[in-house]
């Protein structure tokens, strides 16, 4: 039995790396294109290394030991089965990952409270407003600005600052830019807010990173970050040239299924707000039929309760 140990384990090691490569989009997490993505990479990698101190000399120890004390003949490693204490051996072995782990904590904490996804970003230039709705299997983008929206296709201008509110029609989601930032969760009755930002021009891959039933594998859109001349351009163009999203639209919209790409010149008016207290009634208690337990809906940016149906904005103000 201990003869076929020798080829199972290298061969698990072969498997595992070859599941792994089937992962290769979330590869990109390591090749960001933005400052919260890179500031998240650093943290990857200080993380990585600091395990590394601990996890690859016990692993080079573990192999070392096994072959040195396999139960073999002519095997001539020392045996010594009284021995049972070393205060110098169980000095180090307890101060090194207990002086680790503090740096480990002090750095995880320090990145927490710089990368707070609701945290500004800073620039001279004011930050685009984005609403992100995930839908069943689609995700819908509305740009209150500009008075435009768009359907698993995002258009960013370069080197600004992008505010995006996200929330779910009804099926909890995670919405997620690998390249540019980290995840921030999707829910029903609730107004996220995450600030990202592209550094350069670029294609990048979006997706909703949360199981949500039948067709979330579908639930990807293309970011596209442009120079600000070519988004005033693409702007402009998508007023002039693509129907406009009615209320009878947008429920269609809602319907379970996968969707392309497309655009709309227009949306109703508070459609994201909508969407968010679509499940509050006045003063803040739940509306009829709508199998909600709690009353009022938090804004994640604000950090206050919003108790009427007024969007999350005014309540704020």
């Amino acid at each position: 039995m201990r003869k076929y140990i020798r080829f199972l384990v290298p061969l698990m090691i072969m498997m595992i790396a070859v599941m792994l490569s089937g992962c290769s989009d979330q590869y990109v997490v390591l090749d960001p294109k933005g400052p919260i993505g890179e500031s998240q990479k650093d943290l990857i990698w200080i993380t990585i290394w600091l395990c590394a101190i601990i996890l690859v000399p016990v692993l080079i120890l573990t192999a070392i030991i096994v072959w040195r004390y396999r139960d073999k003949k002519d095997n001539k490693a020392g045996y010594q089965p009284n021995w049972e204490h070393s205060t110098k051996l169980e000095t180090i072995w307890w101060a090194i990952p207990i002086i680790i782990i503090a740096i480990l904590a002090t750095v995880t904490i320090k990145y927490t409270y710089d990368l707070e996804p609701s945290k500004p970003l800073e620039s001279a230039k004011q930050p685009v407003t984005i609403e992100a709705t995930s839908l069943d299997w689609k995700w819908l983008f509305t740009y209150p600005d500009e008075g435009i929206s768009t359907v698993n296709y995002l258009q960013i201008p370069e080197d600004t600052p992008i505010r995006f509110r996200v929330t779910a029609d009804q099926a909890m989601n995670s919405f997620w830019i690998p390249q540019l930032g980290g995840q921030i969760y999707a829910m029903s009755g609730m107004a996220m807010t995450l600030y990202l930002q592209a550094d350069e021009v670029g294609d990048f891959l979006g997706m909703g990173a949360n199981f949500t039933g039948e067709q979330f594998a579908k639930m990807t859109f293309n970011v596209k970050s442009t120079s600000d001349a070519d988004y005033r351009a693409w702007v402009d163009s998508v007023k002039q040239t693509a129907p406009a999203l009615t209320e009878e639209g947008f429920k269609e919209l809602k319907l379970p299924g996968s969707s392309e790409q497309q655009s709309f010149s227009a949306f109703p008016k508070g459609l994201f707000d909508q969407v968010v207290m679509q499940y509050v009634g006045p003063n803040g208690v739940p509306a009829p039929n709508s199998g909600k337990k709690s009353g009022p809906v938090h804004d994640a940016e604000g950090g206050h309760d919003t108790q009427s149906p007024t969007t999350t904005d005014e309540a704020k103000s």
